[in-house]
């Protein structure tokens, strides 16, 4: 074999992975350290700072909700204090921010701004709250309902239903059937109805469902 030949060879034998990527590895490594304390103290320390404000913040929008006419000021704030449309925006990936866009789909709902309500209600995430979690899923249902969209309206109410809350089950298993029927859907209706008076027999909801089923039924044959 010739010099050039030997040279060749040297040049082009090749070691393990490692020994010929070890700088870059290093540097991939250095990285992933880097970034895994990045994502700490945005888990541990900004989010958790930005979660106590948020909580702060939320004190004053909180006591005019429930009252209609001070609704504007729960929306968008007063006196230094934002209100829950600043708050959603601006904390986002807090729990405030989060139960703040329900807050804004109910109120929307009340002043009779639909779209917003599913705009708001859409950007809430399930916590496993058996309170929450239903009532944005059938106040989904309330305002595509009010849109006209009753597929949609039937789709929310069913997963609200689903949930199977209690207290909040049955209203909105009743809620999809009125829809169901609305949709001339009558036995998917009655089995909703059927649903309250079987699961939920002590709820308000059952006091007077025989009548609903009754009607569904009779629009089957």
């Amino acid at each position: 074999m010739s010099a050039t030949e030997k040279e060749t060879t040297v040049k082009v034998r090749k070691g393990s992975f490692f020994e010929e990527n070890s700088k870059s590895i290093l540097f991939i490594a250095g990285a992933i350290v880097v970034l895994a304390g990045i994502y700490f103290w945005y888990q541990n320390v900004y989010l958790k700072d930005r979660a106590q404000e948020a909580a702060a913040q939320m004190f004053r929008a909180e006591q005019y909700i429930g009252i209609d006419s001070l609704a504007n000021k729960a929306i968008k704030g007063e006196g230094g204090y934002p209100g829950l449309e600043k708050i959603a925006e601006e904390y986002n990936n807090t729990k405030s921010a989060n139960l703040a866009n329900l807050y804004l789909g109910g109120i929307y709902l009340r002043k009779g701004e639909h779209q917003k309500a599913v705009d708001a209600l859409s950007k809430y995430s399930a916590t496993g709250s058996p309170v929450a979690d239903p009532l944005a899923l059938g106040l989904l249902g309330d305002a595509y309902s009010e849109l006209k969209d009753y597929k949609q309206a039937a789709t929310y109410y069913q997963k609200a239903a689903d949930k199977n809350a209690k207290f909040t089950s049955p209203m909105f298993l009743k809620k999809l059937g009125l829809v169901q029927e609305t949709l001339k859907d009558y036995k998917a209706a009655a089995d909703a109805y059927t649903k309250i008076k079987t699961q939920y027999p002590e709820s308000q909801e059952a006091q007077m469902i025989d009548a609903y089923i009754a009607r569904a039924e009779a629009k089957t044959k």
